[in-house]
């Protein structure tokens, strides 16, 4: 599918993913609509080959308000979209794609059994954890804030994608990343 742009409007080649860990899970190959219909299901390693758009619309419907309704979060994640380039004259696949670097988590904490007693470890998180968990929490960041916000979910998702690729704190995604380090760096 040469030349085709995601939701008619922007174009993937373009982007560019920074960290050499997480480029090979986000998919960034051109598509006109993130839909595959579940063609990757089932498989090993089989999101990573499914556009990163369409996971972050998956993980927009996981939630109570969206379950099973992909057109919804569809239009959502579409709105937000035309928002961010709206805002900052860039390609907003550019920005979410700078928003899950800054909000995958390097280090997390896992829980060792010695004998009777559970003991705390630091552990290194592989690449395609790093990936899901960064798009868990940009999702279920905007549907919290949605919930007690009387703005629209698009603007609401625009707005965590923006902050998120700036790396600031008041993103929701990035802040849980920093708590989760903070935590696996008392754990080592």
């Amino acid at each position: 599918m040469e030349g085709a742009l995601i939701f008619g409007k922007y174009d993937l080649t373009e982007v560019t993913v920074n960290d050499g860990g997480l480029a090979k899970y986000i998919d960034l190959s051109p598509t006109n609509v993130p839909h595959s219909g579940g063609a990757h299901a089932n498989r090993w390693f089989g999101k990573s080959k499914l556009s990163i758009v369409e996971r972050l619309i998956n993980n927009i419907m996981r939630t109570e308000k969206y379950t099973g309704k992909k057109q919804k979060a569809y239009k959502a994640v579409s709105d937000a979209f035309d928002i961010i380039a709206a805002r900052t004259k860039e390609n907003p696949v550019q920005a979410l794609v700078d928003c899950i670097e800054n909000a995958a988590p390097r280090e997390e904490v896992t829980r060792l059994q010695f004998g009777g007693i559970s003991v705390p470890k630091a552990v290194d998180v592989s690449p395609q954890r790093r990936v899901d968990i960064a798009i868990r929490n940009i999702s279920s960041g905007v549907i919290k804030n949605s919930n007690r916000n009387k703005k629209p979910i698009a603007q609401v998702l625009a707005d965590e994608i923006m902050l998120g690729a700036k790396g600031d704190m008041a993103s929701f995604a990035v802040a849980k990343k920093e708590e989760i380090e903070r935590v696996a760096q008392a754990a080592r």
